[in-house]
């Protein structure tokens, strides 16, 4: 065959580095998208942050910010939906499922905290607390624990020992490794090969995990949840309610967590009543005794959008504090404009790479902000009546209405937040499957999960209701939804079987 020159004419989608950069900052995260800043003010030198400013491109930006979305209807003074709860996280530690098994306070397998918090770090008079001032009024554990340790009369040896176990600690306030790993590790860096220095050094250890297990707070440094509990109990004052609680720690915790009142008893030998104040005495106990020392700044998100109630209708706004004021230096830029032969080509591209990067920031907000007005317009019943009045609504229905495709709505829509009057939520949180009614409409599965909520924080705790109850009770309500579904939606919101939620 002989070769030949043909022309052919196709159409193909080329996606350019300015298209990709647009892409990629779409979907960051708040987090993400100012490590990418800071990492671009590093490598352009044409790129500034504009701090005592607003930049041309934020003003743009904010002047189309604020809209008037929806209209209120007569039930503006209404009350506002029920705040979500969540059950504690079933897992398959020991620790996870005596939380599970044993929920603190009304001992119900459900813990009543709110499904998202504001986030708007007000103090007690309302006023915005600043970020390190948060950051400073919260030690760490480890942190907390070495103030104790300084006012300890130690020996250098043992105050090391100490500190080596206080580091070796996970946020739940639990020795991580084994005293007998630690040591190795120690042995391996101090260089000490012989039997008898190792020996030594754990015995060293052991001794300071002693010390360690009675500072506060109670219970850290133990290596179990039953060392843990049993740490706390011996604090209690001494009665047969506290030795009962010790022995059920020891030896009959995962029969406390299964709520097993006979054979708890038949193991004991105790009679109801010093079962329960046994039981009351490991409830109070707190099974992470890090908890209170966790990073609360770590857990605090913050809003991309904030979602405001203007009169009978709602505004949407873009948050200020993440939005990036950035601007193009132009002592570079003139320098550079000046330079009339190809010496500059360089710096060019470099100036119209900010130019890019500043307009493609631009447009990520600009696209948040139009998504998240199209689903405040279709969910302003939840901004009334809360989650049990949310919509169906799938990503299709958004990506039509704006033009765009289905996956920037995805992009969009994943890992950004929208403060609203009922609490912050993910932008995702609004979409939800339809289910079938009974009069031919369709219900959201988000305000099903919401009924489930409600159901269960409104029975009875001696007689928790199954999961066919459960369907029963929402086909009354006129949603059809199977058995399985319903336990699907459970475990999602993280709340126990009716097994485990049954008062003992």
């Amino acid at each position: 065959m002989k070769p030949s020159l043909q022309v052919r004419l196709s159409q193909h989608l080329a996606l350019t580095p300015q298209l990709q950069q647009s892409i990629r900052l779409l979907q960051l995260s708040t987090l993400e998208l100012q490590q990418e800043i800071e990492q671009m003010l590093e490598q352009n030198p044409f790129l500034e942050p504009d701090e005592d400013a607003t930049s041309a491109y934020e003003s743009s930006i904010e002047r189309g910010s604020v809209d008037r979305v929806a209209e209120r209807d007569d039930h503006e003074g209404a009350e506002e939906g029920p705040a979500e709860m969540r059950a504690e996280e079933f897992g398959t530690t020991e620790r996870d499922d005596w939380e599970n098994g044993t929920e603190r306070e009304d001992f119900d397998g459900i813990s009543e905290t709110p499904g998202s918090g504001s986030g708007s770090g007000l103090d007690a008079d309302g006023d915005e607390i600043d970020g390190q001032e948060r950051r400073a009024g919260v030690s760490s554990l480890q942190d907390h624990l070495r103030a104790q340790l300084a006012g300890m009369r130690l020996s250098p040896d043992d105050a090391a020992a100490m500190h080596v176990l206080i580091e070796s600690l996970d946020g739940d306030g639990y020795l991580a490794d084994t005293l007998d790993d630690i040591a190795e590790r120690l042995a391996e860096m101090l260089d000490i090969g012989s039997a008898d220095g190792r020996d030594e050094l754990l015995t060293r250890l052991q001794c300071a995990l002693k010390w360690l297990q009675s500072l506060e707070p109670a219970g850290v440094g133990a290596r179990t949840l039953p060392e843990c509990l049993v740490i706390q109990l011996r604090l209690r004052p001494k009665t047969a309610a506290r030795q009962m609680a010790i022995r059920i720690s020891e030896q009959h915790l995962e029969v406390l967590a299964r709520r097993d009142i006979r054979r708890l008893a038949a193991l004991t030998g105790a009679d109801d009543a010093l079962l329960r104040e046994a039981q009351a005495l490991i409830v109070s106990c707190e099974p992470k005794p890090g908890r209170p020392f966790s990073n609360a700044e770590a857990n605090i998100v913050v809003p991309d959008v904030i979602v405001m109630r203007s009169g009978r209708g709602l505004k949407v706004a873009l948050n200020p504090d993440v939005m990036p004021r950035l601007r193009i230096n132009d002592l570079y830029a003139q320098a550079v404009r000046g330079q009339r032969n190809g010496s500059g080509a360089g710096l060019s591209s470099r100036l119209q790479e900010a130019r890019w990067f500043m307009k493609n920031i631009q447009q990520r907000f600009d696209t948040i902000l139009r998504v998240s007005k199209a689903i405040v317009e279709r969910q302003k019943s939840f901004f009334t009546h809360g989650a049990i009045a949310m919509k169906p609504l799938v990503l299709r229905e958004i990506a039509d209405e704006l033009g765009l495709h289905e996956s920037t709505i995805s992009r969009v829509t994943t890992a950004k937040y929208m403060a609203t009057p009922n609490g912050t939520f993910e932008l995702k949180y609004f979409f939800g499957s339809s289910l079938n009614t009974e009069a031919g409409g369709a219900a959201s599965s988000t305000a099903v999960r919401a009924l489930i909520q409600q159901f269960v924080a409104a029975e009875d705790a001696n007689k928790p209701l199954s999961d066919s109850q459960l369907s029963d009770m929402l086909g009354e309500q006129g949603i059809t939804v199977a058995r399985r579904t319903v336990a699907k939606y459970r475990e999602a919101l993280k709340i126990a079987p009716a097994s485990l939620r049954r008062t003992m």
